[in-house]
């Protein structure tokens, strides 16, 4: 059998990746005609999907040319050719068991004609959709979800941070008293075993002491955190938190992610932060993405646009309204976040708002990041200007699109490409603090 394989795209992959077909090197592309009456249903639109796939059918129209139908197009030196695949009888194994010929059981039907066309080489159906994978499975259709941007180990989000022990009480104590920190050189001729990256959090024991520290990429130091930080009335309630707050307040970190499960407070120690650090921006922006459940689209709801998106945006005004209740209703504080509103030096809006936009001296915190794809996230940072920050948080245990999991959402792909990079930091929060109740449930249900 041929080592070169046939490929056959599903609709959502197209959809997830406009550059999708130039990830499969020297193997074969075939695309069910079906696929691309779909995509007519999403060219319109703001969304990213739309985006998506208006970008998808431009790369096909310069792939293409007149007589493409009939001989294929090249997809470029060392690889393989793409294909459309026209009027192909429904399969009559796929009729038997799929008698409703809607658009997925036709492209099953195309994916069993081109297995059948080439009987030498390997024929795989490409699908987001787990449904349509297990309906692949029960034909005999060999089929694959589309890995390109997958991410191997998830380990990371389940633990929090590092604790390392046996370490010399007089090296942590010369920590505690050195204010410039312990360069990193000194550290690593000491304790050699230990891995750090750039911006790591952790912690060090001896058998007399500890201490919470931080590898600063910039001043190439192992520093000190300090304990008691407060950001705009918020003070951190474990040392996952301590960690968050550390990254979070540097602004020589350009790029934040916060992780961990629901209750761990990662979008009120994001929003806390910008707060505190609001003179130092001339805008905090607050957004997050519109991932509609069951029947409630967004287009169905009542109102202008702002009343249509703002249930959606009801958690980030539930954790304003967290910070503001540390003061006193008249109190200098509360009053200048209502004039942060008014001035909309403070803004919270759909994700969707920002596409176009040149992100300079912003706070910008995306919430529910592991609603977004790959691509949307580097969409999204890719938006900053000069003295920007950016924040991502989110909870890939928490994941509401259909066809993203916990190896293929954005927010683990930019933990696992950014890690290591002297910009970026990642803490991952591990203990609940919204209540006892709430945090059984994280763990339970």
């Amino acid at each position: 059998m041929s080592s070169r394989k046939n490929f056959v795209l599903d609709t959502n992959v197209l959809l997830h990746d406009f550059d999708c077909m130039s990830k499969f090197h020297e193997n074969d592309i075939y695309l069910p005609i079906t696929t691309l009456v779909e995509l007519d249903k999403f060219k319109k639109g703001s969304e990213q999907i739309n985006y998506n796939a208006r970008e998808f059918v431009r790369e096909l129209d310069v792939l293409t040319s007149h007589d493409f139908c009939l001989k294929g197009a090249s997809l470029g030196k060392g690889r393989g050719m793409l294909y459309v695949v026209t009027n192909s009888e429904y399969h009559k194994k796929v009729e038997a068991s799929f008698p409703e010929r809607i658009p997925d059981h036709r492209i099953l039907s195309c994916a069993m004609t081109v297995s059948e066309m080439h009987p030498k080489m390997k024929t795989i159906l490409v699908s987001k959709d787990v449904n349509m994978r297990m309906k692949a499975r029960s034909l005999g259709i060999l089929v694959e979800d589309y890995s390109n941007d997958k991410v191997k180990n998830v380990n990371i989000f389940e633990k929090a941070h590092e604790v390392y022990s046996g370490i010399n009480s007089a090296f942590i104590d010369k920590i505690y008293t050195d204010s410039q920190g312990i360069d990193i050189e000194i550290f690593r001729s000491e304790y050699p075993q230990i891995e750090i990256v750039a911006n790591d959090c952790f912690v060090l024991e001896s058998e007399r002491n500890s201490v919470l520290v931080r590898y600063s990429s910039f001043t190439e130091t192992i520093k000190k955190v300090e304990k008691g930080t407060s950001n705009y009335g918020i003070l951190p309630r474990n040392t996952e938190q301590k960690f968050a707050f550390e990254v979070l307040n540097d602004a020589e970190v350009k790029l934040v992610a916060i992780t961990g499960k629901a209750g761990t407070g990662k979008t009120l120690l994001a929003l806390a932060s910008a707060l505190k650090q609001a003179k130092l921006y001339k805008q905090v922006l607050l957004a997050r993405p519109i991932v509609a459940l069951a029947n409630k689209d967004i287009g169905f709801l009542p109102g202008t646009e702002k009343d249509k998106v703002k249930p959606y945006m009801q958690p980030l005004f539930d954790n304003l309204n967290v910070i503001k209740s540390q003061f006193p209703v008249n109190s200098m504080e509360a009053r200048h976040i209502d004039e942060m509103q008014k001035n909309e030096q403070l803004v919270i809006e759909a994700l969707a708002f920002i596409r176009g936009r040149s992100l300079a001296e912003t706070f910008c915190i995306v919430d529910e990041a592991q609603n977004l794809t790959p691509h949307e996230i580097k969409t999204i940072v890719t938006r900053t200007g000069e003295g920007t920050k950016m924040v991502f948080t989110g909870d890939i245990q928490q994941i509401d699109s259909p066809y993203l999991d916990m190896h293929s959402n954005g927010l683990a792909y930019l933990v696992d490409r950014m890690k290591g990079q002297k910009l970026f930091a990642h803490v991952n929060l591990i203990k609940g603090e919204r209540s006892a109740l709430a945090e059984l449930a994280a763990d339970l249900l």
